[in-house]
């Protein structure tokens, strides 16, 4: 093997991680964030989590990025740490898929139907569809299947040129020695480590020795205990990302690194003590892909078999020896803001949203509150709870807001970067909104202060638009949680009803003042009140547009006002008689 065959192994190395890593990315985006939802919500038993962890790696193909997952999960506070034992093991499982997609680069045969399934006749075709959706695909998921057969054409043809590169060391004398050496159990096992260390892939470090068994010097007594090491490197992946995390997730980095290293000394141990006993013959033979993924396969699923029953007992001395150092702190609404999740923008995007409805809840409630001030009585317990929801609103919009900033930056598909845009907005929207609250509940005390009355008529009036607002919120609020359009629709027309109220308002309170009926006094606490909630009115319009624009993705918002406002357009005027009648002064 000379210096240009070294040179064309490590090109061939360099594009096989990297079709692994378009792949991963291609397969995630077109999966959203359904995946982690799933393995969120459905993991009531170890049987259903080992399922689960299986067919989330089986699609993303990567046991690393599922454990980082688990991780985050946990960091969170979204899972426990006894959930996702029976997840790393179903995800042990389901990384051993991606060696059989590999073996296919080891089917030899002159017959057309076998030569049609080697990859080097298929994927210059799959590279060429992916081409062409990735460049002239209209929709986000024809491009992210695009990106997908793109990453696998240029993972095989990694494997295929590894393979090419290494054909000339079956007869060097050098590379035989090196491989007799790996036989050593304990020289293999650690071999297999330091590869799956440096690359971060146990399916990757699995697929350079089938790459490397082309030469045909690759045998069992060798292959046995990389693969064996090569499992014990994956859970490197998830204990750098524990890192900065805190003890659960910890946790749940040392429960993957407890369940590959007992896994292997018990297989480890009584494999080797029956070939002791035993000499098993075929040791000596050749091993070939195929194998190869088979040995993997065999001993992740009995890996599984020999520990499930044990999960309990794992998951206490994982306890036992990752301490929590200090007392464990009060759960924090934010902690699902987790960076790890920024590698998974699609589940992200899910996270903050769940967040913003939320911050929606609490908005809400503020403006009820100043509102029953405003006609019930100033009560100072509550215009401090108000400020104080205020201050988390606040808190709301830096944190979430930060955070969405943060996954704009990440590789998002159209819709979630439009989603993303539209969360921003919404987030704005929904702070301004508590803002006013403040301001009523401030027009609430200057009345109480001051020992201003409402005559009957301005009362009747300060009750209609109080009704309208609320109503006008909750269907903003509702719409977004339920992301219901039809209700969205509602939005703009009660808005225009308001803005009409708040005229009305302000030309009855001149004619009561020119007949001695009002003060000026009055006037200018009336006019503070309708003008927040006219803003207030306006905020919602905005959520409401924003709303029909995540559902639809086609229009702009001043694109819609204009649009709903033609006569017949979208049930526009319908609903603006129907709100015109029911808020009639």
């Amino acid at each position: 093997m000379d210096f240009f065959s070294i040179l064309t192994l490590f090109g061939g190395l360099a594009m096989f991680l990297y079709g692994m890593d378009i792949m991963g990315d291609g397969l995630k985006k077109l999966s959203g964030s359904k995946l982690e939802s799933i393995l969120e919500k459905l993991t009531s038993n170890k049987y259903k989590g080992f399922l689960l962890g299986l067919l989330v790696t089986a699609v993303i193909q990567s046991s690393g990025a599922t454990t980082v997952m688990l991780v985050g999960f946990v960091n969170s506070g979204i899972m426990k740490l006894s959930q996702t034992i029976g997840i790393i093991m179903g995800a042990n499982v389901g990384t051993t898929v991606t060696a059989w997609i590999l073996s296919l680069s080891g089917i030899n045969g002159e017959n057309f139907f076998l030569r049609l399934l080697k990859p080097s006749s298929f994927t210059p075709v799959l590279a060429m569809i992916g081409i062409i959706l990735t460049f002239v695909g209209k929709k986000d998921k024809h491009k992210d299947i695009g990106s997908i057969l793109l990453g696998f054409s240029v993972l095989m043809f990694g494997m295929e040129t590894m393979s090419s590169s290494m054909s000339g060391l079956k007869d060097s004398p050098s590379f035989a020695r090196l491989l007799v050496m790996f036989q050593n159990p304990i020289l293999g096992i650690l071999a297999g480590f330091i590869l799956t260390a440096i690359i971060q892939s146990s399916s990757a470090s699995v697929g350079v020795l089938q790459a490397m068994s082309i030469t045909g010097a690759i045998n069992f007594a060798t292959a046995l205990p990389i693969i064996l090491g090569a499992n014990i490197g994956a859970a490197l992946t998830p204990v750098l990302s524990a890192l900065n995390g805190n003890t659960s997730a910890k946790r749940v980095a040392a429960a993957c690194v407890y369940i590959k290293i007992i896994s292997v000394i018990i297989i480890a141990g009584i494999f080797y003590a029956l070939n002791g006993m035993m000499n098993f013959a075929f040791m000596g033979d050749t091993v070939g892909a195929v194998y190869i993924a088979i040995i993997h396969t065999i001993f992740n699923l009995l890996a599984t078999v020999i520990l499930i029953p044990f999960t309990r007992q794992i998951e206490q001395i994982t306890k036992k020896t990752v301490k929590r150092k200090t007392a464990k702190k009060e759960a924090d609404i934010f902690d699902t803001l987790d960076e790890r999740f920024l590698s998974m923008p699609g589940f992200a995007v899910e996270k903050c949203r769940e967040l913003i409805c939320q911050m929606a809840e609490i908005t809400e409630g503020t403006i009820n509150s100043s509102f029953g001030m405003l006609l019930n009585g100033y009560d100072k317990k509550v215009a401090e709870e108000i400020e104080e929801k205020e201050g988390l609103v606040d808190n709301f919009e830096d944190k979430v807001g930060t955070y969405l900033v943060r996954v704009e930056a990440a590789k998002l598909t159209d819709k979630d970067s439009k989603m993303v845009t539209h969360l921003l907005h919404m987030v704005g929207d929904l702070e301004r909104i508590s803002d006013h609250a403040v301001n009523i509940s401030s027009v609430a005390k200057e009345i109480s202060n001051k020992g201003i009355s409402f005559s009957e008529e301005a009362d009747k009036e300060i009750r209609i638009m109080v009704n309208a607002v609320t109503e006008i919120l909750n269907i903003s609020v509702t719409a977004f949680e339920t992301e219901d359009r039809e209700l969205a629709k509602r939005v703009e027309p009660l808005e225009q009803t308001i803005d009409i109220l708040k005229r009305q308002i302000k030309d009855n309170h001149i004619k009561r003042l020119r007949d001695g009926l009002c003060t000026m006094e009055f006037g200018f606490v009336l006019s503070d009140f309708i003008t927040n909630c006219e803003r207030v009115a306006d905020h919602c319009s905005n959520i409401g547009v924003s709303i029909l624009e995540i559902k639809h993705n086609t229009l702009e918002t001043h694109e819609y006002l204009n649009q709903v406002k033609q006569e017949g357009r979208n049930d526009f005027f319908n609903l603006f008689e129907e709100y015109q009648a029911k808020y009639r002064i």
